[in-house]
């Protein structure tokens, strides 16, 4: 991880390119599961590999496969 990533609060702030770690998925229920069962955990290091014109939505790599989340989804997505 570098020092450019240290000031991204939420996955929706992080730029296309950037590697961030993940520090917790906030809220609660079914959202927040299906998160977590994408394998978006504490620790788990994400690539931000695209992000749409307008932001929504991003495609991210993690834990070696690609997956594209809505700015809603990456907002509760907190990072270290």
């Amino acid at each position: 991880m570098t020092s450019e990533t240290t000031h991204v609060k939420t996955l929706r702030q992080a730029k296309a390119g950037q590697t961030v770690r993940v520090a917790r998925v906030a809220g609660a229920g079914p959202l927040r599961q299906r998160i977590l069962d994408m394998g978006l955990t504490k620790g788990t290091e994400v690539t931000v590999r695209k992000v749409a014109p307008l932001g929504d939505p991003l495609e991210v790599t993690v834990r070696g496969y690609e997956l594209t989340l809505r700015k809603a989804e990456a907002g509760r997505i907190e990072l270290v």
